[in-house]
């Protein structure tokens, strides 16, 4: 069990009454974490790449898309886009937007109208 003064090596301030949680990173509240906006945008080949997926979700189909050269903000604001448009529910995660449903024909043209070089990969 560590003493008192190992204890700012593990990580410092997890919790505040007065803010909530709080980044281990810059020691700020989560949401005014500055660490969060430097994260970098993940370099790519300039290709977004969409597919369906089946494989260990009970059966249901995914779309998936990945590859997207944005920051976390822009790539929730795309997904939640992406997901009105396809009248389904989804999430964003480690980079890759998720989308309910078989929509990869619908997804990769709404891609190419904004822009994106789109391919669909899969089977």
């Amino acid at each position: 069990m560590p003493d008192m003064k190992g204890l700012s090596s593990l990580g410092g301030l997890v919790y505040s009454t007065d803010a909530g949680r709080m980044c281990p990173g810059c020691r700020q509240p989560v949401a005014q974490c500055t660490c969060k906006a430097a994260a970098p945008v993940p370099a790519g080949d300039g290709v977004v790449r969409v597919q369906r997926e089946v494989k260990g979700r009970g059966g249901k189909a995914v779309t998936l898309v990945r590859g997207l050269p944005l920051d976390a903000t822009a790539l929730a604001a795309l997904g939640k886009q992406l997901k009105a448009a396809c009248g389904s529910g989804g999430t964003v995660k480690d980079g890759v937007v998720e989308v309910q449903g078989d929509h990869v024909e619908r997804v990769m043209a709404l891609l190419a109208a904004q822009g994106y070089r789109v391919k669909r990969s899969g089977g």
